[in-house]
Parts: structure tokens; sequence; C-alpha cells
């Protein structure tokens, strides 16, 4: 009963915490799209690149999150396989950068930290889950 428990919370933190994450990025770029890109030292000069910035990182961020929030309710190891792959994605994304363009600076190597971490959690969690069903 406690190792069901156990899972259980530790899927709807992943999840929760993904969302949350998620949000602060998406909210803080339909508002604010120079905000976001500020963390990487990018200048968005002209109405394309500001409405490109809020449409990615805030409008599809934000379907993201939608997405997520009704599988935490309703199928939580949808959520969990989608970021786990997310996270991987991300991570790949970034060492691809690393072999092709050369070393991340401290914003890409912590968030490479945190994906990483992410997806191996995630991975860690679909694993514990199918064991438990069995």
């Amino acid at each position: 009963m406690k190792k069901e428990f156990t899972i259980r919370m530790s899927n709807v933190l992943f999840v929760g915490i993904s969302i949350f994450g998620l949000a602060s990025v998406s909210i803080l770029s339909l508002f604010e799209p120079q905000a976001t890109m500020d963390l990487v030292r990018v200048k968005l000069d002209n109405t394309d690149a500001i409405s490109s910035i809020r449409g990615i990182y805030g409008g599809v961020g934000i379907s993201i999150i939608s997405g997520l929030s009704y599988l935490l309710i309703t199928k939580i190891i949808l959520a969990i396989r989608f970021l786990t792959l997310f996270w991987f994605s991300y991570a790949v994304s970034r060492l691809i950068t690393i072999i092709v363009d050369g070393p991340l600076g401290d914003f890409g190597n912590q968030w490479l930290s945190i994906e990483t971490s992410f997806f191996v959690f995630g991975a860690i969690l679909l694993f514990v889950n199918q064991m438990n069903k069995d």
C-alpha cells in the first residue's frame, strides 16, 4: 500500500513540476517575449521574432500544459511517457549543439543537466510503474 502511494505521488510530482516549469516559461513568453530571450542574451528586434517566441514558447507551451493537465487527471502514465520523450528530446538537442557548434554556456549546461535528470527520472518512473503493474 505504501509502495503504491509513493509511486503515485512520484508520478504526480514529476508531471506537476514539469507543468509548473513549462507554465512559467509559457506565461512569461506570452506576456513578455523579450524577457524569455534575455535568458540567452538574444534581442528580439522585430515583430516577427516577437510573435514567434510568443507563439512557440507561449502558445504552444500553453497547449502542452493544457494537455498534460488533462492527462495528469485522466491518464497519468501517458503524461509521463510524453514528458520522458519531451525531456529526452531537449537534452539530445543540446548535445547535438555541443557536437555541431561547440560548448554550451552556463545557461545551456544548467538546462542540459535539468533536462537529463528529468528524462532519467521519467524513465525510472515508467519502469517502476510497469513493474508495479505486473
